[in-house]
């Protein structure tokens, strides 16, 4: 029935890109097709979504969409949120938020009654009016609102976040100690402390959270931003969450409810396995550093936005290769026969 239709047209741009071409096509398939041979892109993963707020175009929506509406070219991993996000980039160039802007913007929402476009102006104002460049408690002064005064500069602070988060972890670990079977404390306490100490020598790896830090010992760009890993069950984060909480106050606060969980889980899994694990060494070592790399390390743990962190068991167990130390093999020697 498509087929008897007038083609529709569209503008068509890709991703930060302000350059658009005129389209047309009888199907969304068609359109997208089309574009991807424009802009030399990959059809597979690549979709297309409409300039003005975001929403996908779908086969089901491509007949009511107006003709001439403006459309942006997505490749696989790119995101758009709307024109808002058009204004929020460019805005970004500036190395200062323009004052002229906010203040327009706080006068529009101050006035603006409809809720859509309430969150629009708000998003748009946070925006605008986070110093992500600025570092010191000079620069910044509103983002300190509220810590102490010995954190002079953000990435102390992140970092000495990071730390607090990690230093609870080893609390956690060590308050099980009382659980642990009296023959067998002794050496639960010692892998603990062997624990304590390398974290002590990492400064509790307090770095994940610290911009400043080279790239692969930080969770985030060396502006700030981080994103959402996904659930422990998940490669990535469908919802492609992200914070820069150096941005301003309000995001350093939103921060702190994201968490960083463990894939393999603390409490129900790791504690009660490295517990296991001294009480029947069978003349075996435990590795406490694969326990440690479980517990306090990348290797098990994902940085979540709040709703991407899931609360159910994840059902997830230790791998029983790697609980206790290889042990040496030892060569015997054949007996060398002697002459007669």
């Amino acid at each position: 029935m498509s087929g008897s239709r007038k083609p529709k047209t569209f503008k068509l741009r890709a991703l930060h890109s302000q350059q658009k071409f005129g389209i047309a096509g009888r199907s969304c398939q068609e359109v997208l097709r089309k574009g991807c041979q424009h802009f030399q892109v990959p059809v597979p993963g690549s979709r297309l979504c409409l300039w003005e707020d975001g929403t996908e175009l779908t086969a089901d929506s491509f007949w009511s969409v107006p003709d001439n509406a403006e459309l942006v070219l997505l490749t696989e991993g790119q995101a758009w949120q709307g024109y808002v996000s058009d204004i929020s980039r460019f805005l970004s160039v500036f190395h200062r938020p323009h004052v002229g802007v906010i203040q327009a913007a706080r006068q529009l929402l101050a006035d603006e009654q409809a809720p859509l476009r309430q969150k629009l102006l708000a998003d748009l104002l946070h925006t605008v009016s986070e110093n992500i460049a600025a570092e010191t408690r000079a620069e910044d002064p509103p983002w300190f609102e509220g810590l102490e005064s010995r954190f002079r500069n953000k990435s102390a602070y992140l970092r000495f976040s990071c730390a607090s988060r990690i230093r609870t972890y080893l609390r956690e670990v060590s308050s099980h100690a009382s659980a642990v079977g009296a023959q067998a404390r002794e050496e639960y306490v010692r892998a603990v402390d062997a624990m304590a100490q390398k974290l002590r020598a990492a400064q509790y790896n307090g770095s994940y959270f610290d911009r400043s830090t080279k790239a692969g010992g930080r969770l985030c760009t060396p502006e700030g931003w981080f994103s959402c890993q996904g659930p422990f069950d998940m490669a990535n984060c469908a919802s492609r969450h992200s914070i820069n909480p150096y941005g301003s106050r309000e995001s350093r606060v939103l921060f702190s409810t994201w968490n960083l969980d463990h894939i393999i889980e603390k409490k129900r899994t790791v504690i009660p396995a490295l517990a296991e694990a001294v009480g029947e060494p069978a003349g075996r070592q435990v590795d406490w550093e694969y326990f440690y790399s479980l517990l306090f390390t990348r290797d098990n743990l994902k940085l979540v936005h709040v709703a991407c962190h899931k609360k159910t068991t994840h059902r997830l167990s230790c791998d029983p290769r790697r609980i206790y130390r290889p042990q040496a093999t030892l060569t015997r020697r054949k007996a060398v026969r002697k002459r007669p």
